[in-house]
C-alpha cells in the first residue's frame, strides 16, 4: 500500500487553493499536514477521500481504499456506541468491533446512545470507527479535537498500532499529536498563487 501524489491541483469553493504538490506516503509511515488557516489542509484531504475533484494530477489510490475522520464524526445519534460500530463494521465489511471499543476507551459506554456523549466521547467512538473499516490509509482532519490528555495518548497508541500492522495515516492538524516519528508536509509552499487576488472580500482588500 503506498499514496502517490503527483503534481495535484486541489479547490475550494471553484478557486484552486494548493497547486504543484508532489508527495507519497508508504505503509507503516505517518504524515502530519501543516500551514496557516485556509491553506487547504481539509480541501486536500476532502480530495484525497473522493469527496470532490482534483483540479489537477494523479492519485495513485482509490477512495475506496481509505478511511476519513472530518471534523464532523460520522456517527448516528440514535444508535449506541456499540450499534454505530457494528453500524460501519457492517458498510465496510470488517469486524474487530470489541477491539476498537478497548482501543478508545469506550467498553464502559458500548450502550449509551451517541446522542448522549459528550463531545470527547463522540470524537474517541469517530476515531474508533476507523478501526472497523479495515482501510489502510486513514485520512484525520484535525483528530484530536475535544480530546482531553489522556485521550490524545490512547489516539497516539492506536494509530502507532495501525502502522506497525502496515497502515498509514495522512493526519491535519494544529497541534502537536503526540507522535513524534511522523514526518511533517508544510502545505504553503504549494498555495496557488492566485488564491488569494481570486477571493475578493477582506483577503483582496489587504493585498
Amino acid at each position: 500500500m503506498e499514496l502517490r501524489v503527483h503534481d495535484l491541483a486541489v479547490a475550494r469553493g471553484g478557486i484552486t487553493v494548493l497547486e504543484g504538490l508532489s508527495f507519497s506516503l508508504g505503509a507503516g509511515a505517518a504524515l502530519v499536514l501543516r500551514g496557516p488557516n485556509g491553506v487547504g489542509k481539509t480541501t486536500l484531504l476532502r480530495t484525497l477521500a473522493g469527496l470532490q475533484p482534483a483540479v489537477a494530477g494523479r492519485l495513485s489510490l482509490e477512495p475506496e481504499e481509505m478511511a476519513y475522520a472530518a471534523h464532523a464524526d460520522g456517527i448516528k445519534a440514535v444508535l449506541t456506541v456499540e450499534e454505530n460500530l457494528r453500524f460501519w463494521a457492517a458498510v465496510s465489511g470488517q469486524g474487530a468491533v470489541e477491539a476498537a471499543l478497548g482501543a478508545m476507551n469506550l467498553a464502559d459506554l458500548r450502550h449509551r446512545r451517541a446522542a448522549h456523549l459528550s463531545a470527547g466521547q463522540k470524537r474517541r467512538l469517530g476515531l474508533a470507527r476507523l478501526l472497523v473499516t479495515g482501510r489502510k490509509l486513514w485520512l484525520l482532519d484535525e483528530p484530536t479535537v475535544s480530546l482531553d490528555a489522556a485521550s490524545v495518548v490512547l489516539f497516539g497508541q492506536v494509530v502507532r498500532q495501525h502502522l506497525a500492522a502496515g497502515g498509514a495515516a495522512l493526519m491535519a492538524s494544529h497541534v502537536d499529536l503526540g507522535i513524534g516519528e511522523a514526518a511533517v508536509l508544510d502545505l504553503a509552499p504549494y498555495r496557488a498563487t492566485r488564491s488569494a487576488v481570486q477571493a475578493g472580500g477582506f483577503d483582496e482588500a489587504f493585498v
